[in-house]
């Protein structure tokens, strides 16, 4: 007997110590002594009743009352109990109870859960992976591995030992009631692949995989929670299929099966007689044709497919005799011991069997480390189990999974925005605010809210795309398939426009809609939540390209394994900063700064957005329109940007003069302008000009001259209306005349140069190059900013006065001007010289939302590119982002500003030589560095209510100092 019982235990042990192939080793070589005495030792203090209770895995519920809670208590206590299976509840509550049941077992408990998409398919307040047909989708075998990893950290945290993952199953039956979306997709390579991936992770984090459902539930279609399914198949079919995970997994080092109750007529000949209960399904093929020597658990005895064919007590009794180690959710265990004892005393056992059983679970418990069991610490508990890390996966996961079925003319990316009108229709009966909210940040999209499809179509006329958002809630169960008036609204649509179906719902959910044909473009999105709803669009305009292949076929129109790889056309996207090498711990500090400073009153509100290698990563708003308002700031909100504009439109246009040939660094002033001629300035270059060192005045108060003895507008040159002589809009009931235009023009031509050839900064280039512009161009500075840039940018909150087109709502005042206009500045442009050139000037005047501005600094970044589309040329953004009098002391590029030569200057010191940007009167900053692929926009409008204040937002370097976390927050 001792020798069978050796050469039993070398086998088992031998399978604990060392997987197979790609898994780690489980345990050196060198503990396995110290492994065996452990086993023996706590085997040979086992009364029988104590070795039966080993085999018993029990249901706990952390969301149920404390009847519940002693009545495991008691089955701990008094019945010596292996293990727990938990299931509904939340994170604290569990690990409390946890710590709880492990002080009162002898033995240290097995803690078990279904997490198979993570610890939220079962607890409140935890971290959701998305399911395993998403998974299907991606092409990254190592993506899926991580996910493994970091579902085992999470389980390792909560004191959890098997997570009962990888689904296994094969969904051959796309009507399968309860596999589905748990289902990695519909061939075996497929599913194997993800299948071995996800079990690595898990298995080298330390927590044990469980392959399910032995011997394969994809072809069913019945819940065997509520009835036993019939898998009808010929041996040879299962072996080629259903079987083929089992064997590839087992060969990779899996740990433990979890066996289905099915009724498998070509496996177990016994008429509708549970696989889970049959011992030529369990130690036949399991055992020993495919080798298995882990783990065997039954699925739970309480389903259907097993409790209605016996009785509590007699179903556990049959399923260890089947050859199961671990009983799970086992009804009436004190009924199961009586029923084992019985069979026992009549030989049915035997002690071989039951041996080899529990000290194969003991084995394993001394591999989780139970020998030395601690309780879970509950301290961070919640900011463990949701550490941001988590995040930065699953916007991974998500962009290699989503995927495009169909592309007619290569729809997507959406490439010319500004020839485009684009409405979007959600379908569904879920949220879509994330996805509408994405999708605007490329372009202008019309909410179409009708509910009338007569009055739909006519709407949609006048739209050049329609993007369709179906939306379902996203449960892994949920009914996911197109109702008829779904069908009817994208049929009747697609056959009208060019389409865009983005589907956050399961695949199958399309089986219903048999005409494809008028549709352009589909997109599988897959999963109805903010991220799957933040990376769609970003494919639809080519933020990013798709990557994700179908798990599975929609009948004969799309088959498994397709999908269309789109292009990436660099525009920014959205993600998390840790994947792009950003720590989201230090960029929370952030909000402290921000709101300290408006605490502190240097500005009523603010934004801020951080973009690296292409993607925002922060994008925030704070505080109200202004002290006395509570309308708070969002990120839709546009400022005053004051002299960004230099950057923003007049430099840009610039550009453009440049690579067209009209324009060169010594172009001179009486060249470009013909009026410059007979000037002092007529010799100043390009260069000179836009460098600030023409010997040019700094700023001349225009608007001086223009008022009365009492300081308020003089009718010599102001109405309250509009006319033909009083044209120029300059604020509210304020109007200039028409020719004061030029008045501002000839007034700089006519001043005093600065004696000396230095460094001095002066709004009066910009000026004059905006006249260049207009006349060379023969369109408003307005017009070439827009239709050159911001139009097909998506740039679509850059506007000069945009009270002419935007509610008020959306304009954040600048000041409560009492020296000059005398009301409230809001939509009209704060500087004084810009009002009065009709709030259209080259120094000022544009309005934007700190995104927009990201936007235009990403093309420079990106060296004149965006979109697909190059706006300037490299060799150009090179010659103007070049310091070409540093040496004198002079840190401007040609019309970008740059980092400091010494302590003091724009910018946290902390930026490379090669970075660029600028700042703005209104509390404004934007900023980009090359070296570290960074963008830095900050907007405020700190001039209100009064610009004559102190400024503290700049005597207390808020915008440096936030510029100086976005650094340290760089881990790369």
């Amino acid at each position: 007997m001792q020798r069978v019982l050796t050469l039993l235990f070398s086998v088992v042990f031998t399978h604990i110590l060392f997987s197979q192939n790609t898994t780690k080793p489980i345990l050196t070589a060198k503990k396995v002594v110290s492994q065996q005495v452990w086993v023996d030792s706590i085997y040979n203090q086992f009364s029988f009743e104590e070795k039966v209770g080993q085999l018993f895995m029990v249901a706990a519920y952390s969301n149920k009352d404390e009847a519940h809670n002693k009545s495991i208590d008691n089955l701990v206590e008094e019945y010596k109990i292996g293990g727990l299976i938990f299931f509904q509840g939340g994170p604290v509550r569990q690990a409390k109870l946890t710590n709880r049941y492990q002080a009162k077992s002898k033995v240290p408990l097995f803690i078990g859960i279904d997490a198979e998409w993570g610890l939220s398919m079962r607890l409140d307040s935890t971290y959701r992976y998305p399911w395993n047909m998403t998974l299907g989708a991606v092409q990254d075998m190592k993506l899926i591995e991580k996910a493994g990893n970091q579902m085992a950290k999470q389980s390792k945290r909560m004191g959890i030992h098997f997570n009962f993952a990888p689904v296994v199953d094969i969904n051959t039956n796309p009507k399968n009631p309860i596999i589905g979306n748990r289902s990695f997709g519909e061939t075996k390579e497929n599913v194997t692949a993800r299948a071995i991936a996800l079990m690595k992770g898990l298995q080298d984090e330390g927590v044990y995989a469980t392959a399910k459902h032995f011997p394969g539930h994809g072809d069913t279609s019945t819940d065997s929670h509520h009835t036993l399914p019939i898998v009808n198949f010929d041996r040879n079919r299962l072996n080629d299929v259903e079987l083929f995970p089992y064997k590839e997994l087992i060969k990779n080092g899996l740990t433990s099966v979890m066996v289905a109750h099915l009724n498998v007529p070509s496996l177990e000949p016994r008429e509708n007689y549970p696989t889970s209960i049959s011992y030529p399904v369990v130690t036949d093929i399991l055992k020993k044709e495919l080798q298995f020597e882990g783990l065997i658990f039954t699925d739970a005895l309480n389903m259907k497919g097993a409790s209605n064919f016996k009785k509590p007590g007699d179903i556990d009794l049959e399923a260890f005799l089947a050859g199961n180690d671990v009983l799970l959710f086992a009804e009436n265990v004190p009924v199961a011991i009586k029923k084992f004892k019985e069979a026992f005393d009549a030989g049915i056992i035997t002690e071989d069997r039951l041996m080899y059983s529990v000290k194969k679970i003991l084995a394993y418990k001394y591999k989780a480390n139970l020998n030395n069991y601690q309780p879970i610490v509950l301290d961070n508990l919640y900011q463990d189990l949701n550490a941001v890390e988590y995040d930065a996966l699953n916007y991974k996961l998500y962009e290699n999974a989503v995927t495009v079925i169909k592309n007619h003319d290569k729809l997507v990316p959406i490439r010319d925005i500004e020839k485009e009108k684009i409405a979007y229709i959600k379908l569904g009966n879920d949220k879509s605010d994330t996805f509408l909210a994405n999708l605007r940040n490329y372009a202008s999209i019309s909410e179409i809210t009708n509910k009338n499809l007569d009055s739909v179509l006519v709407q949609l006329q006048d739209y050049t795309k329609v993007i369709i958002g179906y939306h379902k809630q996203d449960g892994a169960w949920r009914n996911h398939n197109l109702n008829f008036k779904e069908m009817l609204w994208i049929n009747q649509i697609a056959k009208q426009n060019d389409v865009i179906l983005t589907c956050f719902t399961k695949p199958y959910s399309l089986t219903n809609l048999k005409n494809f044909e008028d549709i352009e473009t589909i997109v599988m999105a897959y999963q109805n939540n903010d991220i799957a709803q933040t990376i769609a669009p970003q494919i639809i305009f080519g933020a990013m390209g798709a990557k994700g292949k179908l798990p599975v076929s929609i009948d004969d129109e799309f088959k498994v394994n397709e999908g269309i790889e789109t292009l990436e056309i660099e525009r920014l996207g959205f993600t998390i900063p840790e994947n792009v090498g950003m720590n989201s711990k230090v960029l929370t500090k952030i909000d402290s700064i921000a709101n300290y400073a408006i605490s502190k009153k240097m500005t009523p509100g603010l934004q801020v957005v951080v973009a690296r290698k292409g993607k925002v990563i922060y994008q925030k708003s704070f505080g109200n329109h202004t002290y006395e308002s509570s309308q708070k700031v969002t990120n839709t909100d546009i400022y005053d940007i004051a002299s960004l504009t230099k950057i923003v439109a007049t430099l840009p246009n610039v550009m453009r003069e440049f690579d067209q040939g009209h324009l060169t660094l010594e172009t001179k002033l009486k060249a470009m302008l013909p009026e410059a001629k007979n000037s002092n300035k007529a010799n100043a270059t390009v260069l000179d000009m836009l460098t600030h060192q023409a010997r040019f005045q700094p700023w001349i108060p225009f608007y001086k001259a223009t008022l009365d003895s009492l300081n308020r507008p003089s009718t010599h040159y102001y109405r309250s209306e509009f006319s033909e002589e009083f044209p120029i809009h300059v604020a509210d009931k304020l109007y200039l005349r028409k020719d004061y235009n030029d008045s501002i023009v000839k007034t700089i031509l006519d001043s005093e140069l600065l004696p000396k050839k230095q460094y001095k900064y002066s709004d009066f280039t910009f000026i004059l190059f905006k006249e260049y512009l207009e006349m060379h161009n023969k369109k408003s500075l307005e017009d070439l900013a827009h239709t050159n840039f911001y139009e097909p940018l998506g740039a679509n909150s850059i506007m000069y006065n945009p009270l002419r087109k935007v509610n008020s709502n959306l304009i954040i005042p600048t000041e409560n001007d009492t020296y000059f206009r005398h009301q409230v500045i809001q939509g009209y442009v704060h500087d004084m010289a810009a009002a009065m050139q009709g709030g259209i000037s080259g120094h000022a005047g544009l309005f934007a939302n700190a995104l927009d501005v990201a936007k235009v600094m990403q093309m420079y970044l990106q060296k004149g590119t965006y979109g697909g589309r190059t706006y300037i040329s490299e060799n150009t953004f090179n010659m103007f982002n070049t310091c070409y009098f540093c040496k004198e002391g002079n840190r401007r590029g040609v019309g970008f500003d740059k980092p400091q030569l010494g302590n003091e200057g724009p910018t946290c010191g902390c930026v490379s030589l090669t970075s660029f940007g600028h700042t703005g009167f209104t509390g404004t900053m934007t900023w980009a560095d090359p070296e570290k692929e960074i963008v830095y926009v900050f907007l405020s409008n700190r001039t209100y209510p009064d610009s004559n204040a102190t400024n503290k937002l700049s005597k207390e370097n808020i915008r440096e100092n936030i510029q100086k976390l976005i650094y340290e927050a760089i881990v790369d």
